[in-house]
């Protein structure tokens, strides 16, 4: 019998649109490397076998008597998935942004593996850039590995897996996709009215049902009984995004926290709350003393028993303070929210997160954006995803990655993401936009380094 997706996963899948891809995304700015784009595609395909479930695509069942199946892709073509691009050279920032906000606009091809690397050349100094869209659904365990962890070293010795001998099983037939999913409807008789649920769309509340999560669920909606403020950030998404970035010392952050208190993580809300009120000034927005906006942090925890990192998460509401002008007053606000939201109850617990937006390790970048669109209009206008990564060198074809920025999708209602990774002494931004309603984002980026700038420059 072949692997169904759990309902969960399925539930992405069905409320997935043209309009709301849910495609996390990493851009890997690299050294020139020795052999070009040639050895970054023939390291990628020799170690494709690391990752089985890469040369596999999803397979409907007829009627949706359960949910779909993964299958091997009898015509996988790793060709097809591992694409060559360009830009002019020198290529600036700005216009591999430009191919980025292209690429992490168009949806996956449900009919393949749910997965794309574009290699692009063409860049300033001879550099060479790695863009990745991975589906969650595709990444959906804690043992699961990304494509990009495939790719990079620890050292620029690369080493090559032995030849893969790999050939696909045969498709499952239309007759065996019904007779196993009546087998499974004997057999478990409440998959009969999970999958009944999730074909009409009551997506959510199967997914609680199932995970037994419906009590952190209860608790989410009552932390949002007060509907998230309205405001530019909250709009019907187009079909086009645009992808700004932006860049940070770790050492400035630490020092910021240092004189002030708090953690790093803190002083990035703080960093991401000023540049959020500068920019909606910019935009001519009415900006009060109780202006707000409201954010869905994501927040790994590393528990006594849990030994792997990332092994369990708590996600908070918090209201960044936009109107306030002093950006110590800020630092220390949202320190005491960010200290005190459990007890205050305005946590989700991080099973019952999981349950809502799924858990893709290796990156906890994909918390949020799984997120049901039918509760993200009401209980918060962007996500804000932050993943401390290593602060060593990583390689990809003997090459030294420079930087790393991630692409977090929106749902519904949700006109910005912001996803934060350190890396190497820094800290690198990606900032995804709905190309209609916030087509200004590399304004916003630009705040973004100057409020760090100028936070750093008061505590020297």
């Amino acid at each position: 019998m072949a692997e169904r997706l759990t309902t969960l996963d399925a539930s992405f899948l069905y409320l997935e649109d043209a309009g709301a891809p849910m495609h996390v995304a990493g851009v890997l700015v690299l050294e020139p490397v020795q052999g070009g784009l040639d050895a970054l595609a023939e390291l990628l395909e020799a170690r494709l076998p690391l990752v089985p479930r890469y040369r596999q695509r999803i397979v409907p069942v007829p009627g949706r008597l359960a949910n779909p199946v993964w299958a091997d892709d009898p015509d996988f073509d790793v060709a097809y998935h591992v694409r060559r691009s360009a830009v002019p050279r020198p290529g600036t920032r700005a216009q591999l942004l430009d191919l980025v906000s292209r690429v992490t606009s168009r949806p996956l091809d449900r009919d393949r593996p749910l997965w794309e690397v574009y290699l692009v050349e063409g860049l300033e100094e001879g550099r060479v850039a790695v863009v990745t869209k991975t589906h969650p659904a595709l990444v959906d365990g804690l043992g699961a590995v990304d494509i990009a962890q495939v790719l990079l070293d620890t050292t620029p010795e690369a080493s090559v897996p032995a030849a893969d001998s790999w050939g696909p099983r045969r498709l499952p037939g239309r007759v065996g996709l019904v007779r196993d999913a009546l087998v499974e409807s004997v057999q478990r008789p409440t998959a009969v009215l999970e999958n009944a649920r999730a074909a009409v769309g009551d997506l959510r509340s199967t997914a609680a049902r199932v995970a037994g999560v419906a009590e952190g669920l209860a608790r989410a909606a009552r932390s949002a009984i007060l509907a998230a403020p309205h405001g530019p950030l909250g709009r019907t998404l187009g079909t086009q995004r645009r992808v700004a970035v932006a860049r940070a010392d770790l050492e400035d952050l630490k020092a910021i926290r240092k004189a002030h208190g708090g953690t790093v993580n803190d002083v990035l809300l703080t960093v991401l709350t000023g540049a959020l009120r500068d920019w909606l000034l910019s935009r001519g927005e009415p900006v009060l003393g109780s202006t707000a906006v409201r954010a869905l942090v994501p927040v790994s925890v590393q528990g006594e028993e849990q030994r792997a990192p990332g092994g369990s998460v708590a996600a908070y509401l918090v209201d960044l303070p936009v109107g306030e002008p002093n950006p110590w007053v800020r630092l220390a606000r949202l320190s005491y929210a960010m200290r005190g939201v459990t007890d205050s109850g305005r946590s989700v617990r991080a099973d019952a997160l999981i349950a809502l937006t799924g858990f893709a390790p290796p990156t906890l970048h994909a918390l949020g954006a799984r997120a049901a669109r039918g509760l993200s209009r009401r209980m918060f206008n962007l996500v804000v995803t932050n993943v401390p990564g290593p602060q060593q060198p990583l390689y990809a074809a003997g090459s030294r990655m420079l930087e790393v920025f991630p692409v977090v999708p929106l749902v519904g209602g949700q006109a910005l993401s912001v996803g934060m990774t350190s890396y190497d002494g820094s800290v690198y931004v990606g900032l995804n936009a709905d190309r209609d309603g916030v087509g200004d984002v590399d304004v916003l980026a630009d705040l973004v380094e100057q409020e760090v700038a100028a936070l750093a420059e008061s505590v020297r």
